[in-house]
């Protein structure tokens, strides 16, 4: 089994789509790992989430706030061998993304944001009281780097490689 590293942007864009959370690396107010799984919407390389006004998140991205974010499509247990142990990996795709948070105050770029975040999930419209947008945080994530793998992936030497990737 291989890992292949993808750099089309489609193939990366599927990925993301299949996930219905993400999870989100900092860097705590002690200076340890935090990592927190989130809602999130994705539009033009941006990854907005979403949350309380305060909390330990808050704090901590506050006094830095570098992120790496954490996509991961749903595994398989796959083998190229059935009867050799060293033959089987879980089959999968993940993105990794960093940026920097950037909290949104405007209220209608907040509006703009959630409406990103809700499309993820549904195909409805929705609105948003006042109260509702003025007490949620807007975390807006340009992403600076990003890798993507596929794993899990037969040798192309094996008798069960495909020519076209799946996850």
């Amino acid at each position: 089994m291989i890992t292949v590293t993808i750099e089309e942007r489609h193939l990366i864009e599927d990925i993301i789509a299949k996930n219905t959370i993400c999870y989100v690396g900092m860097t705590d107010k002690e200076g340890l790992p935090y990592v927190i799984p989130m809602n999130f919407g994705y539009q033009d390389d941006i990854i907005y989430l979403h949350s309380a006004q305060q909390g330990s998140s808050i704090e901590a991205l506050n006094i830095n706030p570098n992120v790496c974010i954490t996509f991961c499509t749903e595994s398989t247990l796959t083998y190229q061998n059935k009867e050799v142990a060293c033959s089987y990996r879980m089959k999968g795709a993940s993105v990794i993304c960093r940026g920097k948070v950037v909290f949104e105050e405007d209220f209608q770029e907040k509006v703009k944001a959630l409406d990103i975040i809700m499309k993820h999930y549904s195909s409805r419209s929705f609105t948003y009281s006042d109260p509702a947008v003025n007490n949620v945080r807007i975390w807006k994530v340009e992403i600076d780097s990003i890798s993507t793998k596929v794993f899990g992936v037969p040798h192309p030497n094996s008798r069960n490689y495909k020519d076209k990737l799946e996850f």
